[in-house]
């Protein structure tokens, strides 16, 4: 796979939904069940992050048990961690972040990689390397849309999925950016929920969520 075909192909996945969920769940019994609650409400695009032991275990059981489903890993931070997330049946990749030895691991990757960026010149890094859509993080504190709107002058032909502090609101305003295809986030599952195991208003939630279009 070509970089830029990397860069193609992790394009096209973004815009399968205008929302990723970014999910941290401890195994994969509750992965299953909030991942399920998600797809039903029609966000078929899920990063499970790897911060959990069980993460990887997690992505094997919804890829699984939800065939509809194109599960990531996400919090990619080093670069075995790609080979494992890859072999436990990771579709795409995201990390918070770039290093040089993370980079090195991704323009090498077999499936799409959203790397991570918070200032113009870690994008121009990416970019000498191929990359042409990249994750937006923390989005809020980073700068916000305003940030995201000075790059598009400069770097135009960048596409990002911004990450981190990003409400339904504040998503629709993302949403309007020429150079934003999607956003991530996890309003749509609030912790209350969650540990009230009430999947079905998580599930009402991401129905409210995916009806968000790309204005």
């Amino acid at each position: 796979m070509t970089q830029y075909g990397q860069t193609a192909e992790t394009i096209e996945l973004m815009h399968r939904s205008p929302v990723i969920p970014v999910l941290t769940v401890a195994g994969p019994q509750d992965g299953v069940l909030l991942a399920g609650a998600l797809v039903a409400g029609g966000l078929p695009v899920l990063e499970i992050t790897l911060r959990t032991p069980g993460a990887l275990a997690a992505i094997r059981a919804i890829r699984t048990a939800l065939p509809d489903a194109i599960v990531g890993a996400g919090t990619i931070t080093e670069p075995q961690q790609i080979e494992a997330a890859v072999e436990a049946g990771a579709s795409f990749l995201v990390s918070p972040g770039t290093t040089e030895r993370l980079i090195e691991g991704a323009v090498r990757c077999t499936v799409p990689f959203l790397p991570g960026i918070a200032t113009a010149s870690e994008a121009m890094r990416l970019m000498e390397r191929g990359f042409r859509a990249m994750k937006f993080f923390p989005a809020e504190a980073a700068g916000g849309v305003a940030y995201l709107a000075s790059l598009a002058g400069p770097l135009g032909e960048l596409k990002f999925c911004p990450t981190g502090g990003i409400t339904e609101s504040l998503a629709k305003t993302y949403l309007a950016q020429a150079n934003v295809v999607c956003v991530g986030g996890s309003w749509m599952m609030p912790k209350a929920l969650v540990a009230a195991s009430d999947y079905r208003a998580i599930e009402q939630l991401s129905r409210t969520a995916s009806a968000l279009q790309k204005l």
